[in-house]
């Protein structure tokens, strides 16, 4: 293990989009990047050298967010166009809309489990959704103004949301109800997000600020004004112990929660940077903005395994201090009576890899006209869903059921995800075209399944419906 603090660098960077990026997303693998843009577009980026890009078209509006889901089988998409769409990440590009919003859809967030999601919209709604049923489940429409953000908490009991009426609502999603309302009078919040131990919720201010908050205290415990420009996206570090920022300003902050101080200063985009996110383990971390540049990020100020650190940290008791910050990393020298400054980097003086080439970009989108055997091949993962990118109307019903079976059955399907889409690319014609035939004789045997499927999913929605009647009868009858 090093002894010191090592800065963060910059890996590499990506073009392909043709307008300002608005969101980053690592898949749970971390080989993988999903970005969204303003050019209606939505890309995946393979992390592996010499990979090819895939633009996936189906939005009809600027796309202003996106997400995998916690599982990896799916992809999130919020646009303009006042639809949300759920996609397969996979080389047919299947996707199906979720429609329920009046106005533009600002977020998208799964839950941890993979089986809900909940978006923003200028609709002044915050709307929660089934993967399951493909359905709306529930709506919360306590905000005065656009909602720009809403997530889940990471035990998926809670959703904050934030919106420019200038408050941040905590919502309790058993009753449906606004448990905590949080008003900052200075601006509004454009992005909130909870910490990993859930116990804190983060905001970035259109007052150039970045807050921290403790919601089983309501009180403010972090307040940085480290930023010229407002804030746009924050993303805490696996650990919890950083915090990452992208601001107007054309910089990213990294700040220390332990010390309440900033770390470094990136400069590497040119204008606004509108997005930012750690990879799942912390290692990395993405960036993009109005340059219309992806930026990859080498994170290298935190070597130390922090799962190890936070097993170190359970051990204290409570009432000790606050674990120092030479618990997580030794820094020589390190006075305990003051603050060192702040580190600026500009990647533009020091650069490990810039002669790396742009990826080639592939466009993937569906037929108008889906066949029903390709349609029913999107059954081969339990929660991936199905539809046509532009035929709305499925003929078959998605369904998420865990069966064993169809598991087993469709294994060979996997290789079509994207983390493979690379290889099937790049392979002969022939070979391709002799895959292409095992998909399609696949597709026949899937095609059985998923509606034998489909029919057992019809009769579990029955039976939950007759026991929530059953359960709503049953206090009437008793008195």
């Amino acid at each position: 293990m090093a002894s010191a603090l090592e800065d963060p660098i910059l890996l590499r960077h990506f073009k392909g989009h043709r307008d300002a990026v608005t969101c980053v997303a690592f898949s749970p693998t971390t080989r993988i990047l999903a970005t969204s843009s303003l050019d209606r577009f939505l890309m995946i980026w393979n992390l592996r050298p010499n990979s090819k890009a895939f633009r996936f078209v189906g939005h009809m509006e600027p796309v202003t967010s996106v997400q995998f889901s916690p599982d990896g089988s799916l992809v999130a998409s919020a646009s303009q166009d006042r639809t949300v769409r759920l996609w397969i990440p996979c080389i047919h590009g299947e996707s199906t809309p979720l429609k329920g919003h009046t106005a533009s859809v600002r977020s998208v967030n799964f839950s941890q489990d993979s089986q809900f999601l909940v978006t923003a919209s200028n609709d002044k709604s915050v709307k929660v959704w089934s993967i399951y049923s493909q359905r709306q489940l529930f709506s919360l429409s306590q905000h005065t103004h656009w909602v720009r953000c809403a997530k889940y908490s990471p035990d998926g009991r809670l959703i904050v949301s934030c919106s420019e009426d200038k408050t941040i609502k905590v919502w309790d999603i058993r009753n449906k109800t606004c448990i905590d309302n949080i008003i900052d009078h200075d601006g509004f919040a454009n992005y909130v997000d909870f910490s990993p131990d859930g116990t804190c919720i983060v905001s970035a201010g259109s007052d150039y600020t970045v807050k921290l908050w403790d919601i089983r205290t309501n009180k403010l415990l972090q307040r940085h004004n480290v930023h010229r420009g407002a804030v746009n996206c924050t993303s805490f570090h696996p650990s919890g112990n950083y915090l990452i920022s992208a601001s107007n300003d054309g910089t990213l902050k990294i700040m220390d929660l332990l010390e309440g101080r900033l770390l470094y200063t990136l400069h590497g985009h040119e204008g606004p940077v509108f997005t930012v996110a750690f990879s799942k383990g912390g290692e990395t971390f993405a960036s993009g903005g109005a340059d219309i540049q992806v930026l990859l990020w080498k994170t290298n100020f935190d070597l130390f395994e922090y799962k190890k650190v936070l097993q170190k940290h359970m051990r204290r008791i409570h009432s000790d201090e606050p674990p120092h910050l030479l618990d997580i990393y030794p820094r020589s020298p390190h006075r305990h009576d003051a603050k060192p400054p702040s580190v600026e980097i500009n990647p533009n003086y020091d650069v490990t890899d810039m002669q790396t080439l742009d990826p080639p970009v592939i466009n993937i989108s569906s037929s108008s006209i889906i066949s029903q055997t390709k349609a029913s091949s999107s059954l081969a993962q339990p929660s991936m869903l199905q539809d046509g990118v532009k035929n709305e109307d499925s003929r078959y019903p998605p369904n998420l059921s865990s069966s064993t079976t169809t598991k087993k059955n469709l294994e060979s399907e996997k290789n079509y995800t994207v983390s493979n889409i690379d290889e099937s690319a790049g392979i002969s014609s022939v070979l391709s075209n002799a895959l292409e035939h095992i998909v399609e004789q696949l597709d026949v045997l899937t095609l059985t399944i998923s509606i034998l499927e489909q029919r057992l999913t019809l009769t579990e929605d029955k039976l939950k419906e007759c026991l929530e009647n059953q359960e709503k009868l049953l206090p009437s009858a008793q008195q």
